[in-house]
């Protein structure tokens, strides 16, 4: 997984790992997360591109920040591009994990949404629709609290979301079991992000 705090936040690829594990699929990840960093600056730094040629992997999970913004979409298209060919030759595939903006550009949902689908499509990746999902669970449940007190980065439960998302592409398989995170929920929360991320999905 490859990306910035977004990433790093509440340690989404443990999550993955966790939850993965706990509905029977194993998933063992690697994290190269920065904070701040675009693709760019992954391709830039030399930490990202060794360890895809290291090979071993089924998917090598892209993340940029928001990238609703014109010429950040340029960025995240340009350098998906670039990743993917280190990906296919390794014997991977790409996959784009769709963020969202912050609280204060909720406007900006749908232009995260087109930027990481378009990015996605260029690649023919799979796209991981997480911030898809964070929108229609708030359709459900409005005080549902995915954001952290920055109002930018998620709190654990809005990376349990993303999580959902990730391990259901993975895996093939909607996790029916879930880490302590989640099970603090009561039942009709649970049943929200469940349904939220496989509603994010069903829609591509």
């Amino acid at each position: 997984m490859i990306g910035n705090s977004l990433t790093g936040a509440n340690d989404l690829p443990g999550m993955v790992e966790r939850l993965a594990s706990l509905n029977g699929t194993p998933v063992r990840t690697r994290a190269v997360a920065a904070p701040g960093f675009s693709l760019e600056d992954h391709w830039g730094s030399g930490q990202a591109r060794p360890l895809i040629r290291s090979g071993g992997w089924s998917a090598v999970v892209l993340q940029q920040g928001p990238s609703a913004l014109p010429e950040s979409r340029v960025v995240l298209r340009r350098y998906t591009q670039l990743f993917a060919e280190e990906i296919r030759a390794s014997g991977s595939k790409p996959a784009l994990y769709m963020v969202w903006p912050s609280k204060t550009r909720t406007a900006d949902f749908a232009s995260v949404s087109e930027s990481y689908r378009l990015a996605a499509a260029d690649v023919e990746g799979l796209l991981l629709p997480a911030g898809d999902a964070w929108r229609e669970a708030w359709t459900r449940d409005p005080a549902l609290p995915l954001y952290s007190k920055d109002e930018f980065h998620p709190s654990p439960l809005g990376s349990y979301l993303a999580a959902l998302v990730i391990v259901e592409t993975l895996t093939s398989r909607a996790p029916t079991r879930h880490l302590p995170v989640a099970q603090a929920l009561d039942a009709k929360r649970l049943r929200i992000l469940q349904d939220s991320a496989h509603a994010a999905l069903e829609r591509q």
